[in-house]
């Protein structure tokens, strides 16, 4: 089973509204709170792209 890690940008008090990361070998696990059982699955580099993807203006 994963251990699940909250983004440190997520916000609400009640755990709504949160993004959390889980590693397993050779790939990592990405996740919103509100729903569980969606797990995206990446490699470091996809999750890469995402983020700048993500920054991006």
């Amino acid at each position: 089973m994963p251990q699940w890690q909250k983004s440190s940008y997520s916000n609400g008090t009640d755990g709504a509204d949160c993004l959390e990361l889980a590693r397993q070998p050779g790939s990592l696990l990405l996740r919103e709170s509100d729903e569980p059982d969606r797990v995206l699955t990446l490699t470091s580099g996809n999750l890469t792209a995402l983020l700048h993807l993500l920054q991006e203006p």
